[in-house]
């Protein structure tokens, strides 16, 4: 079908699909998880998720990119009212890990078997590159930026304070030069 409802039918239907891949990947990891599982959880057949994405990696960065885009949205609205550029930075990484941490469905992709996938995936995102984009002008500082806020995630530090010293020690000098 054709027009808007057809348009609306599909983006309902592959936020269904990304919807049963997320509940799985929380449950098994993301590597854990095949494309007949995704279909079986989201009602459909596999026949109809290959229509939707072609396969597992176009899937998985459909997904990611979903995320990212929401978890920008909220990363943007912590950082509103940032005094400086430096702390507009460090409010922002720390926004990006405490978001991602909460949500079940994100904190699965940093898990050990999946981590190199998502090191992967979020330094070939353009949606992901421009989250770093929003903190720093500088392309390579900000591909830098997501290197800093994935390792974070992957092996975080002794607590939320520690986090924080290392971001205002490290990351912000090393940023704070850069514009956004």
């Amino acid at each position: 079908m054709t027009g808007w409802l057809g348009d609306d039918r599909t983006r309902v239907a592959a936020e269904r699909i990304l919807d049963a891949a997320a509940e799985l990947f929380v449950e098994r990891g993301v590597a854990g998880v095949g494309m007949g599982e995704i279909a079986g959880v989201a009602g459909c057949s596999r026949a109809t998720l290959y229509r939707y994405f072609a396969d597992r990696g176009e899937l998985h960065l459909a997904f990611v990119h979903r995320e990212a885009r929401r978890v920008g949205a909220l990363i943007s609205a912590d950082v509103a009212d940032a005094s400086d550029h430096p702390d507009r930075i460090a409010s922002a990484v720390l926004s990006a890990v405490r978001h991602v941490r909460e949500a079940p469905t994100l904190a699965a992709w940093f898990r050990a078997g999946d981590a190199a996938r998502t090191a992967e995936l979020a330094q070939s995102s353009p949606v992901i590159e421009a989250l770093g984009l929003s903190v720093v002008e500088d392309p390579v500082a900000a591909r830098w930026l997501v290197r800093v806020i994935v390792s974070l995630l992957t092996v975080p530090g002794r607590d939320d304070a520690d986090e924080r010293g290392l971001v205002e020690r490290f990351v912000v000098p090393a940023l704070a030069g850069s514009s956004a």
